[in-house]
């Protein structure tokens, strides 16, 4: 139930973009007894700002940002940690934005010699900064770009588009996948297919999806993520 206390966190993305993190939120806050909500909210790109202003004046505890924001928000922030481009975390506290990003805590502590990220987003951003500080050599595929994603060579590949069904790349066995797209309605998406069929590590979409939710979870909060409970609110 929300009342006149409860506490609530925002999803800023496009208006005809669906998302999971709703209910993997919700779970989160309720396994924690928190008297907070998590609210989408549909942003065209021309009224970020003014979204930015209205969390801020309504008193939200903070946001997640999703496509296509991720780097338009960093420019709106009043700071942002490790001075990321891309941002997909919102910590707001005495009217302060403080921007961070959560989007590569799916790679753990793997240290890849060197990696091929395909896709030119905000998430992409993302995860070519934290690779290239881990001290790995990234290639990266584009449309706009070089094209099509050749990554026989890569130990880690992020796929970083939004793509389900088309096969950009071909996995090869030894490689550790990361598909950062993912199905809400259930099932593999056509990377994920075929990275298990070559024996690859796999790291789908809505496990990515719930280790940058923890993370987002306690900037907000403070407290641990209850990580299974977000977990089986999207796999089940």
């Amino acid at each position: 139930m929300i009342s006149g206390t409860t506490g609530l966190v925002g999803l800023l993305r496009d208006p005809k973009v669906g998302s999971l993190s709703p209910p993997m939120q919700n779970a989160a806050f309720a396994a924690r007894g928190l008297d907070v909500a998590y609210v989408p909210l549909g942003v065209p790109p021309e009224q970020l700002e003014d979204a930015v202003r209205g969390l801020v004046a309504l008193g939200f505890l903070g946001a997640n940002v999703t496509t296509p924001h991720k780097r338009a928000i960093a420019l709106l922030c009043d700071d942002v940690e490790g001075g990321v481009e891309s941002v997909n975390t919102l910590v707001i506290r005495d009217g302060h934005v403080l921007g961070s990003s959560t989007d590569t805590e799916a790679l753990g502590e793997r240290r890849p010699g060197n990696a091929a990220v395909v896709g030119a987003g905000g998430a992409a951003a993302a995860w070519i900064a934290e690779l290239e500080a881990r001290g790995a050599e990234v290639h990266v595929f584009a449309r706009k770009g070089e094209w099509p994603p050749n990554v026989e060579d890569a130990e880690l590949v992020v796929q970083a588009t939004p793509v389900k069904d088309e096969l950009l790349f071909q996995p090869r066995a030894g490689q550790t996948v990361i598909d950062l797209a993912y199905r809400a309605e259930g099932g593999e998406t056509a990377h994920v297919t075929a990275a298990h069929a070559a024996g690859c590590e796999v790291v789908d979409g809505l496990e990515v999806l719930v280790l940058q939710g923890a993370a987002s979870f306690e900037r907000w909060t403070g407290l641990p993520a209850p990580v299974e409970i977000m977990r089986a609110a999207i796999r089940s």
